[in-house]
């Protein structure tokens, strides 16, 4: 008896100082994601204002070409990028995100397609060279706290593999599995295809259904070299914006998932204070019962 109270102690001790690890990570985590949620929503406004600028050029500008608004030919060969975490303690939030990688891998089979994957966060890096997986990139170190030089390389490179053809080693289309920042409860696995790019085209200042002509613009230099240009920004400021969103929810989602499990180890060590206290009372009625039967044999020899 003595021996399975002791024991029973021993786990209460290790489940509360587990308890202090999952309430320090959760507060951690809690202190972060309001920095990163800020980040994300301070990102919007340029990422929304240069995807204005740019449907306004397309649309004043109906006949222009440009690589990375056509659709190719061969899409035999695609690229996704996957946005994993470094750090663990996140719950589900990277098996989501494998999890909407692998069904779009399926989707993109049946089609005919071959993935090419970029990874970003060591989670993520580490799936793949676990299974012996092929990555064509993978960026690790800064899933918590994104920076924009990566997203520009981040974006730099899906462009360069983009612009070359899929018999050469490039790809048809680009499509990207992230998690997007709803709540501080709410975490959304989406995939989106980000190349070629899909611009919607918007009408004049002077509104629809006026009659009236659109405002006239002037491009210096051309407008090529303009979208060009505008082009390239859009696709790094969207990069950029899913980084920052993929950090709040990771950080969101170590909140939850170390509140959980603060909460279980409380369950826990009060059910473990009850075992303990039976055992030590059956322990204690062992030895009166003991005492007293002593006694009863003593008085009757």
């Amino acid at each position: 008896m003595g021996a399975q109270l002791r024991q029973i102690r021993q786990r209460i001790k290790s489940v509360k100082s587990t308890a202090k690890i999952t309430r320090a990570q959760e507060l951690i985590a809690s202190s972060r994601v309001g920095k990163a949620r800020d980040r994300a929503e301070a990102a919007q406004p340029y990422a929304r204002e240069i995807s204005a600028a740019v449907s306004a050029l397309v649309s004043h500008h109906m006949r222009m070409n440009h690589a990375l608004l056509n659709e190719r030919p061969d899409t035999s060969r695609v690229a996704v990028l996957a946005l994993t975490s470094d750090r663990g303690f996140a719950g589900g939030y990277n098996h989501n995100v494998i999890k909407n990688g692998q069904a779009l891998h399926a989707r993109l089979e049946e089609q005919g397609k071959e993935p090419c994957y970029y990874v970003v966060g060591r989670k993520g890096v580490e799936w793949f060279r676990f299974r012996d997986r092929r990555m064509a990139g993978h960026w690790s170190g800064m899933s918590g706290q994104p920076d924009y030089g990566t997203a520009a390389e981040i974006g730099k490179t899906l462009i360069s593999a983009f612009d070359q053809p899929t018999r050469e080693g490039g790809v048809g289309e680009v499509h990207v599995v992230y998690t997007e920042f709803v709540s501080m409860l709410t975490q959304t696995p989406r995939v989106i295809r980000i190349l070629p790019l899909q611009v919607e085209e918007v009408e004049g200042e002077q509104g629809q259904g006026s009659g009236l002509p659109r405002a006239p613009y002037e491009f210096d230099p051309s407008p090529e070299a303009v979208l060009d240009e505008m082009l390239q920004k859009y696709v790094r400021s969207r990069i950029w914006y899913m980084l920052l969103s993929s950090a709040a929810a990771e950080h969101a989602a170590r909140r939850t998932a170390m509140m959980a499990a603060t909460e279980n180890a409380q369950e826990l060590v009060e059910k473990l204070t009850r075992e303990a206290n039976e055992a030590r009372q059956a322990e204690i009625t062992t030895e009166i019962t003991e005492i007293v039967g002593g006694a009863e044999a003593l008085k009757h020899g």
